[in-house]
C-alpha cells in the first residue's frame, strides 16, 4: 500500500535530488532537501481537503488529477508560475524572465516580492471564502461546538461568506497595501474565482445525482429504449469531475502561493525551487491518495475540521503578509498544530465511543444471563 500509493514520490524525489547534486553540487542537494520539507510542512492541510474533494470524483478523474494535475502542479505553479508573474509584473517575456532568473536572481526575488501583495490577496482571499464556507455551513459533527454553533446560527445569513471576506479584503487594503487598488482586483478575482469554481462544480454534482434519480425511476424505459453511448449520467460525472478537478488545481495554486514565496528566503534559483518544491508537491498528491484509499478522514472525522481552519488561519497569514512580513514557520507551524489537534481529538472521540458501546454491549449481556438464570 505504502509503495504503491508513494512509489512515484520515491522515485521524484531520487531523480530530483540526483538532478540537484549535479546542477549545484552537496548545496544544491541540500537546498532542495529543506524546500521539499517545507512545502510538505506548509501543504499538508492541502492534502486533507484535497482527499475531501477527491473521494467525490470518478476513478477517471482522480486519475488525471494524479496525471496531468501533477504536471500543472509541480511544472505550472512551481516553475512557469513565478516566471510568469516576473514577466507581467516586468513587462518581460517568458524567456527574458527566464533568462534574469538564471542570471540575477536578486533582481528576480524583487520583482517577485513587488507582486506578492497581488498574489497573497488572490490566494487569500480564495483560501478565505473556503474557510468561511465551511465553518458558516451547519454540521452534524463539531469539532469546536463553542465555536462552531454560534458561526453555523449566524451562517444561516444568505451570502454571509462574501461580505466577511471582502471587508476583510477592503480593511487590509486600507491599513496595509502600498497599492490598494490592485491589491482590491487580485483579492476580487480570488473571490470571484473560487464562487465560479466551486459553484460550477456544485452545479455539475447536483446534476448528477439528479440523473442518478432518472435513471433509477426510468431504468425499465432506459433499457428498452436500447440507447447506446454515454450515459446522461456518465455525461453530468464527466462535468462534475473537471470541475471538481479545476477547483482541486485553483485550491493547490492558492496554497502554493504562500510556499513559492516563502522558497526565496532559502534559495533564490528558480531551477532549486522547482526541484524542492516538486518533489513536496509529489508527496502532497501522493498523501492525498493515501488519505482516500485508507480512508482517514471518514475514520478520524476532525481531521477535515482542522485543516479548513489551518486554511482560515493560512488565509489570514497571506492577508497579514501583505503589508508585514510572516515568518514561513508561523504558518506552518499554526496548520501542523490545528491539524494534529484536530486528529488527536478524533482518536480520543473514537476511543469513547468504542468504550461506550464495550460497555452497552456487556450491560445487554448481563442482562440477557440474569433473565435466563
Amino acid at each position: 500500500m505504502i509503495l504503491r500509493t508513494f512509489g512515484w514520490s520515491f522515485g521524484v524525489t531520487v531523480v530530483g535530488l540526483l538532478i540537484a547534486l549535479l546542477y549545484d553540487g552537496p548545496t544544491g542537494l541540500a537546498l532542495v532537501a529543506v524546500l521539499a520539507v517545507l512545502e510538505i510542512s506548509l501543504s499538508f492541510d492541502n492534502a486533507v481537503v484535497n482527499a475531501k474533494v477527491l473521494d467525490r470524483m470518478s476513478e477517471f478523474w482522480q486519475k488525471i488529477f494524479l496525471t496531468i494535475g501533477i504536471a500543472i502542479a509541480v511544472f505550472g505553479m512551481r516553475l512557469v508560475f513565478p516566471l510568469l508573474i516576473v514577466g507581467i509584473t516586468a513587462k518581460l517575456s517568458p524567456y527574458e524572465a527566464f533568462d534574469l532568473a538564471l542570471n540575477d536572481s536578486h533582481r528576480y526575488h524583487q520583482l517577485m516580492n513587488d507582486a506578492y501583495p497581488m498574489i497573497a490577496a488572490f490566494g487569500g482571499m480564495f483560501l478565505m471564502m473556503l474557510f468561511l464556507d465551511f465553518v458558516f455551513e451547519e454540521r452534524a459533527d463539531k469539532w469546536l461546538p463553542w465555536l462552531e454553533r454560534p458561526l453555523a446560527r449566524i451562517g444561516k445569513l444568505d451570502q454571509l461568506s462574501v461580505v466577511v471576506a471582502g471587508g476583510s479584503l477592503a480593511f487590509v487594503a486600507w491599513l496595509s497595501a502600498d497599492d490598494p487598488g490592485n491589491v482590491m482586483i487580485a483579492g476580487v478575482l480570488g473571490m470571484v474565482t473560487y464562487i465560479l469554481v466551486n459553484g460550477l462544480g456544485e452545479l455539475f454534482s447536483e446534476a448528477s445525482d439528479d440523473d442518478d434519480e432518472d435513471d433509477e425511476d426510468g431504468g425499465e424505459a432506459g433499457e428498452s429504449g436500447g440507447r447506446s453511448g454515454p450515459s446522461s449520467l456518465a455525461l453530468a460525472t464527466g462535468k462534475a469531475g473537471f470541475f471538481l478537478f479545476l477547483y482541486l488545481e485553483v485550491l493547490d495554486a492558492s496554497f502554493s502561493f504562500d510556499g513559492v514565496i516563502g522558497a526565496f528566503a532559502i534559495s533564490t534559483d528558480p531551477i532549486v525551487i522547482a526541484l524542492g518544491l516538486g518533489i513536496g508537491a509529489m508527496y502532497i498528491r501522493s498523501l492525498t491518495v493515501f488519505l482516500v484509499r485508507k480512508g482517514t478522514l471518514h475514520e478520524y472525522i476532525y481531521l477535515e475540521h482542522g485543516a479548513h481552519w489551518a486554511i482560515g488561519a493560512l488565509a489570514v497569514c497571506m492577508l497579514v503578509s501583505i503589508g508585514h512580513h510572516v515568518p514561513e514557520w508561523i504558518t506552518g507551524g499554526l496548520g501542523a498544530g490545528l491539524i494534529i489537534a484536530a486528529f488527536a481529538s478524533s482518536v480520543f472521540r473514537n476511543r469513547n465511543e468504542d468504550s461506550d458501546s464495550s460497555g452497552t454491549a456487556s450491560g445487554g449481556d448481563k442482562q440477557l444471563h440474569s433473565s435466563n438464570v
